[in-house]
């Protein structure tokens, strides 16, 4: 967590015109965020997220924690060759002339030892601010410091995880015997985690932790992940961004060229708006609703 008195550097960003090239690609989005990949496990969307990536090619790449499940190291642990070939997009980003910058989760914790450094091309931060096109101030980090049980009880969280993963093999098992009969997919995960973290009011409480951080802090947005909820909305007049994840909801949160704003979420190969912010220069922000999301 970020020490009182202690305001993270703003990141510059070279400024490009709409269209740039870059090493032969043109860059048709100034920044994109995507979170909680959970590379190394069976539900992880890496095909999707490659396909996500190259139809939204960046001058920045945020990875916003969680990218790397660490916690399955030693049991559980799955690769694929779709997590392979995200894994080499991730560096032909960098060798295209994207800025892919890494904020660690709690899952990938073990990179944060690594902060301010570069690997690969890929530079690690702790946290960072992002300046928007059109001069607003975006706090990025994971979010798991806001989480009270990932933060007090990690043996409950690692408990937790391990009851998720098992929801999402059986939901897969599920899905497939549906899509047999014709039927809609159902997420079973999410359907757990909105009855047990409903009780605990855990989103929510999540969510106004975050955007108090963000307005601690004097920036004017706070982009986050590790709740795997894709959400945009204002919050005590901070604008709280959760670019969701890439195990269920396969979402991601897009910058334009002048500033605004885009929660997308990736459906079979086309893109799904879920939430869109308008340039700070817009008379009024016009927030959509995220309508039929899988969380």
């Amino acid at each position: 967590m970020l020490k009182a008195g202690m305001i993270p550097r703003t990141e510059p960003l070279t400024r490009l015109p709409r269209g740039s090239r870059s090493h032969g690609e043109t860059k048709r989005f100034r920044t994109v965020w995507v979170s909680d990949v959970h590379l190394g496990t069976r539900a992880c969307q890496a095909e999707a997220l490659v396909a996500f990536l190259d139809a939204h090619p960046a001058e920045r790449l945020y990875l916003v924690g969680d990218i790397l499940d660490g916690w399955k190291l030693g049991r559980g642990w799955t690769w694929t060759e779709g997590q392979t070939r995200l894994v080499q997009r991730l560096l032909e980003a960098v060798q295209r002339g994207t800025d892919v910058v890494y904020v660690p989760g709690n899952h990938d914790e073990a990179l944060r030892r690594f902060g301010r450094m570069v690997l690969a091309g890929v530079r690690v931060k702790q946290q960072v601010v992002h300046e928007l096109a059109d001069g607003r101030r975006a706090l990025v980090l994971h979010g798991d410091q806001f989480d009270g049980i990932v933060a007090r009880h990690r043996v409950l969280a690692a408990v937790g995880d391990r009851l998720y993963g098992l929801a999402l093999g059986l939901n897969q098992i599920v899905n497939a015997g549906l899509h047999f009969l014709g039927l809609q997919p159902r997420s079973l995960s999410a359907f757990l985690k909105q009855r047990v973290k409903r009780a605990l009011n855990y989103a929510a409480g999540f969510e106004e932790a975050v955007a108090r951080e963000a307005a601690r802090w004097g920036v004017d947005a706070v982009i986050c992940g590790h709740i795997h909820k894709a959400e945009m909305r204002r919050i005590g007049g901070v604008l709280y961004a959760n670019d969701g994840d890439w195990v269920e909801s396969c979402t991601g949160l897009v910058e334009s060229f002048e500033g605004e704003l885009t929660l997308v979420a990736w459906d079979g190969g086309r893109k799904r708006v879920l939430a869109t912010e308008p340039p700070a220069r817009s008379a009024e922000p016009c927030l959509l609703p995220a309508l039929g999301l899988s969380v």
